[in-house]
């Protein structure tokens, strides 16, 4: 296998698996090594209610990101959780789109073709996406999160492009379910911004993903139930410190899925988006226990795509 893996390292890719767990090196622009991200923020009120709670325990979160999609938010909704995060300095990031999942096609709901869930099927599916990412940044939006290789592909050619605004941060959703450096890498040259990994691998697995490229990694601590439900947090001190610069990420088990959701679901968004920041509450105090250099972004910070807000 020598001749592989030295191919392998020519390539700037690890050849072998991290088993040595060494620390990263690698940083946010601001030089911090670790954010927090509370997922599933889905409309206005559960994210004041986050925004409370978090106050409540004194704690930092630096992203808010929401699985509904933009399609399902009316231009008031989005331009009030922009200003919430524009006025407390964090990112806001929305889904973008239609998908798989939520259209006609018989193929998602086999139990060999989950994995084209959120993948845009066709060309009319791709425009629709493409149209969402316009409405979000007009009305101040700096981030978006996508689930198919060819929307991520297009969407930073818009930014090259001018179409969309330079600074937006094209985040990748745990869908794309990229497990190795090479598949990484592959997202890192589409346009990624960061990449939420599998929520499965061992650390090992994840220090050879952050020798593999340079890409900030969104990891869950803490797993929704179709997603695993694993909950990792006695992890956290290592996973910042061999997988830095990274977004910490809680969900929530033994939870519904709420996707798509709307105000028949208002109630249970709010009490299950309050307890992922109580769940981050007792990941940080891990972190802060066994961890306590760890260096950690102020609000506003180099790189985060805090909403552009105008009148």
């Amino acid at each position: 296998m020598k001749a592989t893996r030295d191919f392998l390292l020519k390539l700037g890719l690890p050849g072998a698996e991290a088993n040595h767990l060494p620390d990263s090196t690698k940083r946010f622009p601001d030089g911090a090594q670790y954010r927090v991200e509370i997922p599933s923020v889905e409309g206005p009120r559960a994210l004041a209610a986050m925004l409370e709670e978090a106050e409540r325990y004194h704690l930092t979160i630096h992203r808010v990101s929401q699985g509904s999609g933009v399609m399902l938010l009316t231009d008031e909704e989005i331009k009030e959780m922009a200003a919430m995060c524009e006025k407390a300095g964090l990112e806001l990031s929305l889904f973008v789109g239609p998908r798989a999942s939520w259209d006609i096609g018989g193929q998602v709901a086999t139990s060999a073709g989950r994995g084209i869930a959120g993948k845009l099927r066709g060309t009319e599916q791709l425009v629709f996406a493409i149209e969402d990412a316009r409405r979000a940044c007009a009305l101040g939006v700096r981030s978006l999160l996508v689930a198919d290789e060819g929307l991520l592909w297009v969407l930073d050619e818009m930014k090259k492009g001018g179409e969309l605004p330079g600074d937006l941060v094209l985040k990748v959703s745990v869908q794309m379910v990229a497990a190795n450096p090479a598949a990484l890498k592959v997202m890192e040259r589409l346009g990624a911004g960061t990449y939420n990994i599998p929520t499965d691998l061992t650390l090992p697995q994840i220090a050879s993903l952050r020798q593999g490229c340079d890409l900030p990694l969104d990891i869950y601590v803490e797993a929704p139930d179709d997603f695993g439900g694993f909950i990792r947090h006695y992890e956290i001190p290592e996973l910042v410190r061999i997988a830095a610069p990274v977004y910490i990420k809680f969900g929530l088990r033994n939870a519904p899925n709420i996707y798509p959701s709307g105000s028949h679901l208002e109630t249970t968004a709010i009490a299950l988006t309050c307890e992922r920041v109580r769940r981050a509450a007792l990941g940080m105090r891990l972190l802060q226990s066994y961890y306590p250099q760890a260096i950690t972004s102020k609000l506003r910070a180099s790189g985060l795509a805090v909403p552009v807000v105008t009148s």
